[in-house]
């Protein structure tokens, strides 16, 4: 999935662009607990991560945004997308994995945070996965020195059907509240 979901005013609701472009939505998932439901799955180095599929507006290919002085350096700067300033954030660096050069799997998901839009920088875009309640464990509690507050649980997806062997594991993430957290400077509060 490299291409660019169809176009859309960036208030009309995340799932009529995801439709468009064969991605569906259930309208009954929320933001900060993890329930089960739909999940975008994108990878950051050699993790896989998910997010609430009703949190993202498009995904778009990678562009060089406009730097803004003094800002972290996990944000990279602004872009216009369709005449709405977007601020874009390297997922990367704002979670504390190791650099890697932007190549044509390199992505912007753009998601519809608390009214606000705001673009984050993942290697690649995998698919939209449908996790059930029981696909879904608890996260893991770590250390103080960890900041955990973020992953909701640990998906696991068979990756061979029918075997019961090969899992694959997806970290669940609330990027609601990544996003609107106090660091982050992107969302009022």
């Amino acid at each position: 999935m490299h291409a660019t979901a169809e176009a859309r005013p960036a208030t009309a609701a995340p799932s009529t662009a995801l439709a468009g472009a064969g991605l569906a939505a259930d309208s009954g998932t929320s933001g900060g607990s993890t329930p089960g439901g739909e999940f975008l799955t994108f990878r950051l180095g050699a993790e896989e991560y998910g997010i609430d599929i009703l949190r993202v507006q498009e995904i778009r290919s990678y562009e060089q945004p406009t730097r803004i002085a003094n800002a972290p350096m996990f944000i990279k700067g602004v872009v216009n997308l369709r005449g709405v300033i977007v601020p874009i954030v390297d997922l990367r660096l704002k979670l504390g994995c190791e650099k890697v050069e932007y190549n044509h799997f390199t992505v912007v998901v753009v998601l519809n945070v608390k009214g606000r839009v705001v673009g984050v920088v993942v290697d690649s875009v995998s698919d939209v996965l449908e996790l059930s309640r029981e696909q879904i464990k608890p996260a893991p509690e770590l250390s103080s020195s960890i900041d955990a507050a973020f992953i909701t649980g640990i998906g696991t997806v068979d990756t061979a059907p029918g075997d019961g062997a090969a899992e694959r594991m997806l970290i669940l993430m609330d990027i609601e509240a990544l996003m609107s957290s106090a660091d982050m400077g992107l969302i009022e509060h």
